[in-house]
């Protein structure tokens, strides 16, 4: 990022506002994770809360605050940044402010091999844990060649409506293949897999959150260090080739980040969708269009959303949680039928 000091007086403000807004995001984040350490079930004081986090506590505390909340809360928080910024630099590759992981079809493509895999072979085990995010990203990842190969035209580049639209239709079709392979199961693999569908943080321990964080900490910095690109390719295709980007292959890198991203979230929380479209889109409102300070700020916004809803679905019903995605679908439907209504499709 360039040195504050360069800047003009205007450039100044903006770039004191924007890490203001990163600050105020994270606390609001620290506030909520504090808040949802003491959500669920069975109710531990601030007092108690503090003591356990110290060591103390009773055996009871501890286990319910370690072994079950953290770790969810942790997931929620990798999650909610990995779609957000899967989805930033969807959005951005296909000029579309409807663009998502989730609408694309790419979650879609995750959950139908994890599907595969968790019905024939129980993901209870340590390295079915960590192989999961490679299955998903196999998954994911096939999805998004066939749909950037049929919205690509040879004289017009990726076409954004086509983008859209064909990945809505790639992601119904895949979603009925994997309705019809959860018909087929017991009544107890239908019922688990049909929650996990639903978005429900399914992984809900350190050994999922080990399995999710490699792929979090090594893709997130690596699509910072392609901020610049993508503000170049917000330009134009034909502006970006003028200024000695190559196009495809740098397009090919970032939508194998944004894949990875989302194949791996959607591998330990289920389908969630939306977070991909809301979180960049509070981020743009909030920061600006400028890559290098959208992307953390999407991860931000992200997470910020994702464990809001976690926290308000073990809120609405402790004993028998609803599941997260429903909570963001109910946030993420309108919001995303209010930018449809303002697009110029």
């Amino acid at each position: 990022m360039m040195n504050p000091s360069l800047l003009s007086p205007n450039a100044r403000r903006i770039h004191a506002r924007n890490r203001i807004v990163l600050f105020i995001l994270g606390v609001l984040i620290l506030i909520v994770f504090i808040i949802s350490m003491n959500t669920g079930l069975i109710r531990i004081s601030p007092l108690a809360l503090l003591q356990t986090l110290l060591g103390g506590g009773t055996e009871q505390q501890q286990m319910v605050l370690f072994d079950f909340r953290l770790p969810r809360i942790v997931i929620a928080l990798l999650v909610g940044a990995g779609l957000a910024v899967s989805g930033c630099i969807m959005q951005s590759l296909s000029h579309n402010a409807l663009a998502d992981p989730g609408i694309l079809g790419v979650n879609a493509g995750a959950s139908l091999v994890v599907v595969l895999f968790i019905s024939f072979y129980p993901a209870t085990a340590l390295a079915p844990i960590f192989f999961l995010p490679f299955l998903a990203l196999l998954g994911a990842g096939s999805v998004a060649v066939i749909i950037y190969r049929m919205s690509y035209k040879r004289h017009e580049g990726l076409v954004p409506t086509r983008l859209l639209l064909i990945g809505i239709a790639v992601a119904a079709g895949i979603n009925s293949i994997t309705m019809v392979l959860t018909l087929r199961m017991s009544p107890e693999n239908y019922q688990f897999v049909a929650t996990w569908i639903a978005g429900s943080i399914w992984g809900s321990n350190w050994k999922f959150v080990l399995a999710l964080l490699p792929w979090i900490v090594v893709l997130l910095p690596y699509a910072y260090y392609h901020a610049r690109t993508l503000n170049v390719l917000q330009l134009g295709d034909h502006l970006a080739v003028g200024l000695g980007v190559p196009l495809e292959r740098k397009r090919l890198i970032l939508l194998g980040i944004a894949v990875g991203l989302a194949g791996a979230c959607v591998a330990v929380s289920g389908g969630i969708g939306f977070v991909g479209l809301i979180g960049p889109h509070l981020a743009r409102r909030l920061v600006g269009p400028k890559h290098e300070i959208l992307l953390p700020a999407s991860a931000l916004a992200g997470g910020l959303l994702l464990i809001t809803a976690d926290t308000v679905a073990r809120m609405i019903m402790p004993a028998s949680e609803i599941p997260t995605g429903i909570v963001v679908a109910v946030i993420g439907a309108p919001y995303f039928l209010y930018l449809l209504a303002r697009s110029k499709m």
